[in-house]
């Protein structure tokens, strides 16, 4: 073998190792240590229907879809003409039920008045019969009065009773009237995007008609599955890293909010290192509300990723599952996680109710708004509903 040759084996001898190391080293960076899982899914976030409360003619939708809306905002308007006529109605009918209990007032007040003479008029005749000035039929002409003006002013309580009722019946016609008024202009509510834009001005919707679909982006959370063993040792509230395929050096911090009550079998689109027949639970990590507010110009739905779960308290989390976003997050304040409004419900899983999350101090939205951002995109899928995994079909 010649010199040449020998020194070309050589080098090449060396480049083989250092990728070797190299791979050997990368391996070790991101293997993950004790005392941690993962598990791999995708970000979603609640979906929310706008719909018609009553069957209408939508005249104007001045949103498109992928549009930022916020709370309060107009999402569609419907024709309620006919109401507005019925409601006008209503209202006349209200004041003229108005009118009809001042006339039955008046009424009491003059049978009052009747009664009061009429008892004076019979104690007077009493007197006089007594004193032998007035024969007795005119006692009982007098009692005769009496009776009847008592009777004649019970009618008229019962009078003014009814006209009061009917006040009521007349109040509550037009408060529902003009409830449904007010339900012609369908309104977002709360802060979200315009998902799908699902009718168009001139068209009738039925009772239940959707007018558009949103996503509320103050509930983010990414959706993964994890075996028996591990889930049985997972808490609720225990922390959580995101990787998402689009920003792979990016670790976006999360939470525990949600463990299915009842394990499934294995889905098929979900890749585990164990054995596919393992029983497997559905499990939710959200990403805090004040981050996916602070880039909410950039949040949207529909990327995988992997997730990665705190299993032990005291376990570190190692250096490539740290980031800005992380650090900040270990900086502010710890609250409670409490899983959002619509927390999703799979086959068997149980309805929960959980107290209202606190929000951040003044001092930590301060230091919030005050780190230097960095880019982040949170790509979600719509859905996120029932136990099913990434990409299987209903």
């Amino acid at each position: 073998m010649s010199i040449k040759r020998l020194l070309v084996a050589v080098a090449l001898l060396a480049i083989l190792g250092a990728g070797a190391a190299y791979g050997w080293r990368a391996m070790q960076g991101n293997r993950l240590p004790a005392g941690f899982a993962s598990g791999n899914g995708r970000i979603e976030a609640n979906e929310i229907d706008i719909a018609t409360k009553y069957a209408a003619r939508v005249l104007t939708i001045p949103v498109e879809e992928g549009d930022l809306v916020e709370a309060g905002a107009v999402i569609a308007t419907l024709d309620t003409r006919d109401l507005e006529a019925q409601l006008r109605s209503a209202e006349a009918q209200l004041r003229q039920t108005r009118r009809a209990r001042e006339e039955a007032a008046a009424l009491v007040a003059q049978r009052v008045s009747e009664a009061d003479f009429a008892a004076k008029e019979m104690e007077r005749a009493l007197i006089l019969f007594g004193k032998g000035h007035v024969a007795e039929q005119r006692v009982d002409q007098a009692r005769n009065s009496r009776r009847t003006a008592d009777a004649a002013l019970e009618a008229a309580k019962s009078h003014l009773a009814s006209a009061e009722e009917a006040i009521a019946a007349a109040a509550g016609d037009v408060d529902r009237l003009a409830d449904l008024v007010a339900e012609g202009v369908l309104k977002a509510p709360r802060r979200s995007r315009v998902l799908y834009r699902l009718s168009e001005p001139g068209e009738v919707l039925a009772a239940g008609g959707k007018a558009a679909t949103l996503l509320d982006l103050s509930n983010v959370y990414m959706t993964f599955f994890l075996p028996t063993d591990t889930a049985g040792n997972l808490a609720l509230g225990a922390e959580a890293r995101l990787l998402l395929d689009a920003v792979p050096d990016t670790a976006i911090p999360a939470a525990v909010t949600f463990v299915a009550p009842r394990a499934q079998f294995t889905p098929k689109q979900v890749e585990t290192k164990s054995e596919r027949d393992r029983m497997m639970f559905r499990v939710k990590a959200r990403v805090p509300e004040a981050l996916v507010t602070r880039y909410i110009e950039r949040v949207k739905t529909g990327l995988t990723g992997m997730a990665y779960v705190k299993l032990d308290d005291k376990a570190a989390w190692p250096d490539w599952l740290e980031s800005k976003l992380t650090r900040e997050a270990a900086s502010s304040p710890q609250t409670p996680p409490s899983p959002p409004r619509g927390e999703g419900r799979g086959e068997g899983d149980a309805q929960r109710d959980f107290a209202q999350k606190p929000t951040l101090s003044d001092h930590a939205s301060t230091a919030l708004q005050s780190t230097p951002r960095i880019p982040l995109t949170l790509t979600l899928s719509p859905g996120g509903r029932g136990d099913k995994a990434p990409g299987t079909k209903s």
